[in-house]
């Protein structure tokens, strides 16, 4: 049995102890005497009540027979004001012993009863055998924990967990525990863990760039309002923070916003010219990136715009998590030629999303979209709103009607109906 147990379980038999003295002790009073409390006032008044008397009868107010009876009526008053004495039947040592027994029995029964304690004793279980190796990750005294605590992953974690809410102010150890989430590919946690870190130091740049760089991959690369706001805030704090200013430029690359892509990257390329030294590796692969840029900027100008809209009878169907698949696919079948896959979200807030396929968004190298539309090939356009998040449809996803796709190069879609 582990200290945690032992202390637990020592701590519930010294109170279920107290609570039996509690009931026990007053029975161990054989009699209690009840005292007339005015018994003083009382003979003091029936002396102060003779002498009066006595006073008339000398002065022939009373004669002796209204003497006698008054004293008589007095002695009688003052014998009814005697102290008594209730007598109280004792309880027996039986009686004692089968109370003492039966409330610590019937308090561990009530115990086990009220609810299934297994996952706390494992708790402490954890916290006893890893509790201090788990602090020295969090603290970073140690980066790597022992071979034997290693051994037991499943209570490291719990440690770690607990202890980072034990010290819920400590923004180092949400940073670490995030590191731990983001090993065990828990992604939501991770950002949870990163977000907290955050609010406790804003004004830390280290932590919000790892906050925005991790909110950024989760998302594939886009740039939601968060990672845009935190990396707005650092460059207001470090104008020429080159790690934002990248970051910046990727996501405008992810979002199709070429020309504001461009500008961060000009921008970057000045901050690397102002400082000393030799970085000609770096302007080398900055204008490689522009490159890639103008590249994919003159393909998605050969692409398709779809805008899909979701029917207001659907709009309750739809879940935060699910995922909105775009996707161009030749009539006859076969692989999409170009395909995009979103988080359905921003259709929660503005129930019509403008996306741009073309052959940046094919699946395979050889198959892209401008060779099928230059081949005449018979093309659809399709959206779908996927609950499962699986390419393939799946019963309860949400549709659209398919477009055939001739030469235009902006079609609209209205998810409206349901897959049965």
């Amino acid at each position: 049995m582990t200290p945690s147990l032992i202390l637990f379980f020592s701590l519930c038999a010294v109170l279920t102890v107290l609570l039996s003295l509690v009931v026990i002790l007053p029975w161990r009073k054989v009699g209690v005497s009840s005292d007339n409390q005015l018994m003083a006032i009382n003979v003091q008044i029936f002396g102060e009540r003779i002498a009066e008397l006595d006073a008339d009868k000398a002065a022939g107010v009373i004669d002796e027979a209204s003497y006698q009876a008054q004293i008589t009526e007095l002695k009688r008053q003052l014998i009814d004001a005697q102290t008594t004495t209730e007598a109280q039947t004792p309880v027996g040592i039986k009686g004692r012993a089968i109370i003492m027994i039966w409330i610590p029995i019937l308090a561990v029964i009530a115990y086990m009863m009220t609810a299934d304690r297994t996952a706390v004793f494992t708790l402490w279980q954890a916290q006893d055998k890893v509790g201090q190796v788990a602090d020295d990750l969090l603290t970073g005294k140690i980066d790597v924990p022992p071979e034997w605590a290693a051994k037991e992953s499943t209570a490291l974690i719990s440690a770690m967990q607990t202890n980072v809410h034990r010290n819920a102010d400590d923004a180092n150890r949400w940073m670490r525990l995030s590191e731990l989430f983001m090993m065990l590919e828990a992604q939501p946690q991770a950002l949870e863990a990163l977000a907290r870190a955050n609010r406790l130091q804003p004004d830390n740049e280290e932590i919000a760039l790892t906050y925005a760089q991790t909110n950024f991959f989760i998302n594939e690369g886009r740039m939601d309002a968060t990672t845009h706001k935190i990396l707005t805030q650092i460059l207001t704090q470090t104008p020429n923070h080159e790690g934002a200013m990248m970051m910046m430029a990727m996501g405008e690359v992810r979002a199709g916003n070429y020309p504001n892509a461009k500008a961060w990257i000009a921008r970057l390329r000045s901050s690397l010219m102002a400082r000393s030294g030799d970085h000609s590796e770096a302007l080398a692969s900055l204008d490689k990136l522009v490159e890639n840029i103008d590249n994919q900027q003159a393909a998605v100008a050969q692409g398709v715009t779809i805008t899909i809209n979701l029917a207001p009878a659907l709009v309750d169907k739809l879940r935060p998590d699910d995922v909105l698949f775009v996707s161009i696919s030749g009539q006859s079948g076969g692989a999409p030629y170009a395909v995009k896959k979103l988080p359905a979200s921003e259709l929660m807030s503005q129930q019509a999303v403008s996306v741009t396929l073309s052959d940046m968004d094919a699946m395979m190298p050889t198959r892209i979209l401008s060779s099928a539309r230059q081949a005449g090939e018979a093309l659809v356009v399709n959206a779908r709103i996927s609950h499962l998040g699986d390419a393939m449809p799946k019963a309860g996803d949400l549709a659209a009607n398919p477009i055939i796709l001739d030469k235009q190069t902006e079609v609209s879609l209205m998810i409206s109906q349901i897959v049965p």
